[in-house]
């Protein structure tokens, strides 16, 4: 059986961390002699479509994208404060990838900020495409700004706007936040955990992160009735469905990890607390991530293109490498996928790392981007 999976090279480190990565993800698989076959079929988006085609997203990707159910990319560069407001955000909302999926663990002989980072195993289930990510904004002095601000004032009395102000609106509906919390669910449901956070802001933003919280709780009670329950009213056996204000899930982060287990949140919160929680096991170089619709499964790299070091073999390939760990998963191959975990976890023990994860590994010994490829793959 052959497997149809697409692939974006990325900007910067992209070329060097797939040459890295993808033989590791293909013998994997091979080890398992399932049958499955990957057929790779390159396509244009960041500074190599900008070169080839002029657009650094062209419609034929796109086009290619809606009808895949596979797809991976490398890190694709993102302008401050001009141009394109970025190719990721471009990604996930012209394919509806509504859900951003994050599995963040401590792998053994890293050293990391906090004393315990093997109490961090969590799983962070981030809407995608609403939120402040919608890009609703106007720069400050427009006269789109001033429109708008004319509005609040005299239509809905809103007068806390001063005339000088840029401002956004962020949208969050009953639909987007439902059905990212039902697939959370339904993943917690299916792994046998023993609950479901919903992260927000709710006490200062009641009408749209309390409203993600509120519509959280209701598919729970609505769909999943007879399976979860309240924290306040616990069932012996079901999976505890529960709210944390995102400052003090931050706190409880560092200070209970082991108590959560899988995260639902609004886009910007789980921008944040993903980023974080990666960080408190090591950092993003290891962090693997995959944004989902309901046809398409797109994994990522989770880090940027690391431009300083781009093409001098520095980069860490790990990042891709395990996201096709989740992705073997995800095609029905577990056993492929914990092979790729062993291997990666044999690489640090073995004390041969990228530059990057170097200072995190007393003792141990620098390699380049391809060695440390060659190694994980050796550990299969």
């Amino acid at each position: 059986m052959n497997k149809r999976i697409y692939w974006i090279e990325g900007d910067g480190i992209g070329p060097e961390i797939w040459k890295a990565a993808r033989p590791v993800i293909e013998a994997a698989l091979a080890a398992e002699n399932t049958g499955i076959n990957l057929e790779w079929t390159e396509l244009l988006a960041g500074d190599k479509a900008v070169k080839e085609t002029g657009s650094p997203l062209p419609e034929e990707t796109m086009q290619t994208l809606r009808t895949a159910e596979l797809a991976m990319k490398g890190p694709l560069g993102t302008p401050v404060g001009t141009g394109i407001r970025s190719l990721n955000v471009a990604l996930r909302q012209g394919l509806d990838l509504y859900a951003c999926i994050r599995p963040v663990r401590h792998f053994e002989g890293l050293e990391t900020p906090v004393k315990h980072p093997e109490r961090v195993n969590m799983v962070i289930f981030r809407e995608n495409t609403e939120d402040v990510y919608a890009g609703v904004e106007f720069a400050a002095g427009t006269p789109e700004a001033r429109k708008l601000i004319t509005f609040l004032r005299e239509e809905l009395g809103v007068n806390k706007v001063g005339d000088a102000a840029a401002v956004g609106i962020k949208p969050m509906t009953e639909a987007g936040s439902k059905r990212l919390v039902r697939r959370a669910l339904r993943f917690a449901l299916d792994q046998k955990q023993q609950s479901l956070t919903l992260v927000h802001k709710g006490n200062i933003m009641k009408f749209t992160e309390g409203a993600f919280r509120q519509w959280g709780y209701d598919v729970a009670a609505q769909e999943f009735g007879d399976l979860t329950c309240t924290e306040k009213e616990p069932v012996a056996g079901r999976l505890v469905v529960k709210d944390r204000i995102a400052d003090a899930m931050f706190q409880e982060a560092l200070l209970r990890p082991e108590q959560y287990q899988i995260l639902a949140t609004p886009n910007l919160n789980g921008d944040y607390i993903s980023d974080a929680l990666a960080a408190q096991v090591g950092g993003l170089g290891l962090a693997p991530g995959v944004n989902m619709s309901d046809t398409l499964a797109f994994y990522e790299a989770t880090h940027g293109t690391a431009p300083t070091i781009a093409g001098k073999d520095k980069a860490n390939p790990g990042s891709v490498i395990l996201c096709g760990a989740l992705m073997l998963e995800h095609i029905g191959v577990p056993k492929a996928a914990e092979r790729i975990r062993n291997a990666v976890s044999k690489a640090i023990a073995a004390k041969a790392v990228t530059e990057d994860l170097a200072a995190q590994v007393p003792g141990s010994r620098t390699v380049g981007c391809v060695e440390f490829g060659d190694i994980i793959g050796a550990n299969l």
